[in-house]
């Protein structure tokens, strides 16, 4: 027993043995001190109930549990939208970049394209335009010249293994 509720017990017999004055007066001072003998052994009660403070000690555990988890949740998927808002404005940059390295080699297989064309003489330029302006005559000729190197190559192979 504490020492509160030893405490209460005595002051609570102190008044019922002191004073009463009369048979009502005493039945009210039983009754006065019955209540206050429960309230002790109600707060005595909940103090020695190990089981029951545990449970709502664990109780509370899992509420800040499930508070820290949405928490953590809320943190990650921020986190998480932060990194993708990176990622994509790399994605823009290295884009970028490479649109412009795309251009550059462009532009410049371009120049190199009109030098090569101004530094041919005039008659092999027109044969190229031609042949531009009309490639299925030039894949013909090429397909057939390409026929021929093969067949002597052929030959000459099958000459030599003799």
């Amino acid at each position: 027993m504490t020492d509160r509720a030893a405490g209460d017990i005595r002051g609570a017999a102190a008044k019922a043995t002191g004073g009463a004055k009369g048979p009502t007066e005493l039945r009210d001072q039983i009754e006065r001190t019955r209540g206050e003998l429960g309230d002790t052994v109600a707060e005595l009660m909940s103090k020695a109930d190990v089981k029951g403070r545990a449970m709502a000690r664990a109780a509370d555990l899992r509420d800040k549990a499930g508070a820290m988890t949405v928490q953590l949740r809320s943190s990650a998927a921020q986190a998480g939208h932060v990194v993708q808002d990176r990622a994509t404005r790399a994605g823009h940059v290295v884009q970028d970049r490479a649109t412009q390295a795309g251009h550059t080699v462009h532009d410049k297989a371009t120049h190199a394209g009109h030098s090569v064309e101004h530094g041919v003489p005039r008659p092999v330029r027109t044969v190229v335009q031609a042949g531009l302006r009309h490639p299925r005559p030039v894949l013909v000729v090429g397909a057939a010249v390409g026929a021929l190197i093969a067949a002597g190559m052929v030959r000459r192979r099958h000459e030599g293994h003799r």
